[in-house]
C-alpha cells in the first residue's frame, strides 16, 4: 500500500513554504488552486501534478458589460398582491435581492412575460397591462378590485450566485463577476478562443478543473434579510431560460413554453415534484446543448495534452452523471464536494474513470451552513471528523480514485488538531482503497431497489446535501444504504412497467404524499400497481416510509395498502372503527436505540392498520410506526418515518435481511449497531469500523468462527484473515 498520492490539496501564492510543507504531510500528489487564490510559479515547479480551476461563465465581465443581452436569465414571479380599485401597479424587483437581478424589458423577452389573476387562476391579455420601465413596475388595467395578481417576468442574473456566496462570506471587496450564457453563438466564439488562449498561458496545469460547466442551480435571493434564501433547488433547470433558448426548444419540441411552465404558480417545479412532460423535454434540450458544446471546449482542453475533471457542484446543471449520455462529454474525471455517504456513492457510480471526492470542511471562514469554522467558535477537527466518519462507510463499499480539500490553506494555521486529522484521514483513505483493488467486499444477497419519479437519473441524490434536504425520509435512507452490503439500484416507474422487478428482491418506495419520491401520480397507473403486488405476491418485498405509493381518488390513499397491510386517515374516516393492536416483540429486529417516530412533518393523516393482520413493532401514541405484513408469499414492510442513526441502519438492514429471506446471523457482519464491518474475499482483508465517538465492543461473525475487538471511537481495525 502507498502511504502517500491519491489526495489533492490546495495551495496559495505567499504561502509556498506552508503550501509544501502540508502537502508533504498529508502525502498529496496534486496542488489545485481555489476561488480566489492563485499559485506561484514556487509551487508550479515543485513537482506536483497541477490542478487549475476553470469557471467558464464568469470572470469575463469586461465581455460581458459589452454584450448584456448574452447575461443568463431566469423567470421570476412577484408575490400576489390583491387589487383595491380597478387599476394595480406592481413593483417586479421589490422582493428580490438587486445585486443578483436586472430585469429584461428587451423587446424579444416581453412576449415571454405574464400576468395573473391568481383568483381565477387566468392569464390576462397583454393588452390589459403595461411595463413601466422609469418605475420597474406593471401596471394593470380593468383588475377586479381584491383579486390577487402576479407578475412573471424575464430578469437577467447580474451576480454569479456562487462569487456571490463566496463573496458575502468572506467579505470580498471585488468585482462582482456576471454570468455569460452560451446558447448564444457570440459567447461560444469567444468562450473556444478564450479556451484555447487559456490552455496556452498555463503550460504548468495537468488537469483542467471546470467548475463546472454553464448553468448552476437555482438560488433566488432576496430583498430581506431576514428571508435571503428565498428559493434553492441544487437540481433545477430553472437558470437555463433565455428567449433565444425558448425558441429553440420551440423549433425542435413543436410546442412553445411559457413562463408559467417554469412558475408554476410560484411554486416552482422542484426536484420534489414529480416531473412534468414539459419540464423532461425542457431537460433533456438542455442537457443536448451542454453536452454537445461541452465537447468541444473539453476537446481544446486534450489538444493541449491536458485532462479535463468536471465539479459535480455549482454550475452543474445539464451535466447528469447518471445520463446514459454523460460518456459523451469526454471528461476524465468527476470530483464530488461530500459532506456525506450517499454524495460518496453518486461519485462512485459515475460513469467516469477518475472519481475524486472533495472533503468538508472546506478551508473557508465560515461553513455553508452559516457557522464558523476556521474562524474563533469554530472547531474543523471535530467537523472533518463527523463528514469522514458518514464518507467513510461509504466508501468501504465502493470505491473513489482520489480525494482533496479546497480554500485557502492559510487558514490552517493556528488549527494544528485539524492537519493532524487530515493527514490520519489521508492514510485511512489510501488503506480503504488499497482494499479495493482485489476485488469488491461482500455483500448479502438480496437486492434493493429505491423506487422514485427520476429512477436513475437521480441516483444516491435528491436536490442538495443532507443537511439541506434532511427532513426527507429518503434522503436518510440514501444515507443509511450508502455504507451497508447490499446491491443497490435505483427505478423509475417506467422501469417497473418494462420488467425490472425480475432483477429485484426488495422495492423501496420512501417520500410524502404527492412528493417526486413517493410517485404522485403515477400510482394512479393500474399496471405499476399490478405490478408490485404481483412481485411481492410471488416472494417479494415492499418497504414504504411516510406515505408511499399514496395517491388521491382510490378506496385506499395508500395505492400498496392490500401489501402494507396500512394505510392513512386523512380525516374521512372519522367515523370508522380502527383495529386495535399490541407491539409484538421484534425478535431481534431492532437493536437498543432504534426508533420510529409518527413524523407528523409533512403527514397529511394517521396510519391505522386496513385489516389487523399486520405485526406492529412499534407504535407511538396508539398509532402503529413500524409493521409487518404477509402477502403472498413476500412481505411488507411500513416505517411511518425514518431517521438515520446508527441504530436506525441496523434496523433497516435487519429487515431488508429479513424481507431477502436471508439469515441475520450470518458471517461478515458485526453484533453492534454502533459498528460495521466489510470483507474483501480477493485479499482475505476484514475491516471494523466505530461510527461512533465513544469506545465500542463489537464481535464480527466469520466462517472461522467470532472475532471480538474492542475499537476507540472512531476506530478504523485492519485484520487480515
Amino acid at each position: 500500500m502507498n502511504d502517500t498520492g491519491r489526495f489533492t490539496m490546495p495551495g496559495e501564492a505567499g504561502y509556498e513554504s506552508l503550501t509544501l510543507e502540508l502537502a508533504r504531510k498529508w502525502g498529496a500528489d496534486v496542488i489545485r488552486d481555489s476561488d480566489g487564490t492563485t499559485l506561484s510559479d514556487e509551487i508550479l515547479d515543485a513537482g506536483y501534478g497541477i490542478y487549475s480551476t476553470v469557471c467558464l461563465i464568469r470572470d469575463h465581465n469586461e465581455w460581458a458589460a459589452a454584450h448584456p443581452h448574452a447575461l443568463q436569465q431566469t423567470f421570476l414571479m412577484t408575490q400576489p398582491v390583491a387589487a383595491s380599485g380597478d387599476t394595480l401597479t406592481i413593483g417586479l424587483m421589490k422582493d428580490f435581492f438587486a445585486e443578483q437581478f436586472r430585469i429584461n424589458g428587451d423587446g424579444d423577452a416581453m412576449p415571454y412575460w405574464q400576468v395573473y389573476d391568481r383568483t381565477e387562476n387566468r392569464l390576462l391579455p397583454a393588452e390589459s397591462w403595461a411595463y413601466r420601465p422609469e418605475e420597474g413596475a406593471v401596471e394593470i388595467r380593468g383588475a377586479v378590485p381584491f383579486h390577487t395578481y402576479t407578475v412573471s417576468f424575464l430578469a437577467y442574473r447580474i451576480w454569479e450566485e456562487i462569487s456571490m456566496y463566496n463573496h458575502t462570506t468572506n467579505h470580498w471587496d471585488k468585482e462582482h463577476l456576471m454570468q455569460i450564457d452560451p446558447i448564444h453563438p457570440e459567447t461560444q466564439s469567444y468562450l473556444l478562443a478564450w479556451m484555447r488562449s487559456w490552455c496556452e498561458s498555463h503550460p504548468a496545469t495537468t488537469v483542467v478543473r471546470f467548475t463546472s460547466l454553464f448553468y448552476n442551480f437555482v438560488w433566488i435571493w432576496g430583498a430581506d434579510e431576514r428571508c435571503r434564501n428565498l428559493f434553492t433547488d441544487w437540481a433545477s433547470y430553472d437558470f437555463t431560460v433565455s428567449p433565444r433558448a425558448l425558441r429553440l426548444f420551440e423549433e425542435r419540441y413543436g410546442y412553445a413554453l411559457t413562463a408559467e411552465d417554469f412558475i408554476n404558480k410560484g411554486r416552482l417545479h422542484v426536484t420534489h415534484m414529480p416531473p412534468t412532460p414539459q419540464k423532461k423535454d425542457w431537460m433533456a434540450f438542455v442537457n443536448d446543448f451542454v453536452i454537445s458544446f461541452g465537447r468541444r471546449l473539453i476537446d481544446i482542453v486534450h489538444e493541449y495534452g491536458k485532462k479535463a475533471y468536471v465539479f459535480y457542484d455549482d454550475s452543474w446543471v445539464g451535466v447528469e452523471p447518471y445520463n446514459d449520455r454523460f460518456r459523451e462529454f469526454g471528461f476524465d474525471g468527476l470530483i464530488k464536494c461530500v459532506f456525506s455517504g450517499y454524495e460518496a456513492r453518486l461519485c462512485a457510480g459515475a460513469d467516469v474513470d477518475t472519481h475524486e471526492l472533495r472533503l468538508h470542511p472546506y478551508l473557508f471562514p465560515v461553513g455553508l451552513g452559516g457557522a464558523p469554522t476556521f474562524m474563533e467558535g469554530g472547531d474543523p477537527t471535530r467537523d472533518a471528523q463527523q463528514y469522514w466518519i458518514s464518507v467513510r462507510r461509504a466508501l468501504l463499499r465502493a470505491p473513489v480514485d482520489r480525494i482533496g480539500l479546497g480554500g485557502y490553506v492559510h487558514l490552517t494555521q493556528g488549527f494544528p488538531d485539524f492537519v493532524d486529522c487530515i493527514a490520519r484521514i489521508a492514510d485511512e483513505f489510501r488503506a480503504i482503497r488499497s482494499y479495493h483493488e482485489a476485488g469488491a467486499p461482500w455483500r448479502a444477497k438480496t437486492r434493493v431497489a429505491v423506487l422514485h419519479c427520476w429512477g436513475k437519473l437521480r441516483s444516491w441524490t435528491l436536490s442538495g446535501h443532507f443537511h439541506e434536504t434532511f427532513r426527507n425520509d429518503l434522503i436518510h435512507v440514501n444515507e443509511a444504504l450508502s455504507g451497508l452490503p447490499l446491491d443497490v439500484s435505483f427505478l423509475s416507474f417506467e422501469d417497473v412497467k418494462n420488467g425490472a422487478l425480475k432483477d429485484v428482491d426488495v422495492v423501496i418506495n420512501a417520500g410524502f404524499a404527492g412528493s417526486a419520491w413517493s410517485g404522485g401520480d403515477a400510482w394512479k397507473d393500474p399496471a405499476i400497481v399490478e405490478e408490485l403486488l404481483r412481485f411481492v405476491y410471488e416472494g417479494g418485498a415492499f418497504l414504504g416510509v411516510n406515505e408511499p405509493s399514496a395517491v388521491e381518488g382510490f378506496d385506499s390513499f395508500f395505492r400498496m395498502a392490500p401489501v402494507l397491510g396500512v394505510d392513512e386517515d386523512e380525516g374521512d374516516r372519522q367515523c370508522h372503527g380502527k383495529w386495535s393492536f399490541e407491539t409484538e416483540p421484534d425478535g431481534g429486529l431492532m437493536p437498543q436505540g432504534s426508533f420510529v417516530h409518527r413524523n407528523t412533518l409533512y403527514r397529511r393523516g394517521i396510519p391505522f392498520l386496513t385489516d389487523g393482520q399486520a405485526r406492529v413493532l412499534a407504535s407511538e401514541e396508539g398509532v402503529p410506526t413500524l409493521t409487518m405484513h404477509r402477502f403472498g408469499r413476500g412481505t411488507g414492510l411500513y416505517f411511518a418515518s425514518f431517521e438515520k442513526t446508527n441504530a436506525n441502519t441496523r434496523l433497516l438492514l435487519n429487515l431488508i435481511l429479513a424481507a431477502g429471506h436471508e439469515d441475520l446471523s450470518a458471517c461478515w457482519l458485526t453484533d453492534n449497531a454502533e459498528t460495521e464491518c466489510a470483507y474483501y474475499p480477493g485479499s482475505r482483508r476484514l475491516i471494523v469500523v466505530n461510527n461512533s465517538d465513544a469506545p465500542q465492543k463489537t464481535t464480527v461473525r466469520t466462517p472461522g468462527g467470532p472475532i471480538a475487538l474492542e475499537l476507540a471511537p472512531f476506530e478504523t481495525k485492519d485484520l487480515s484473515l
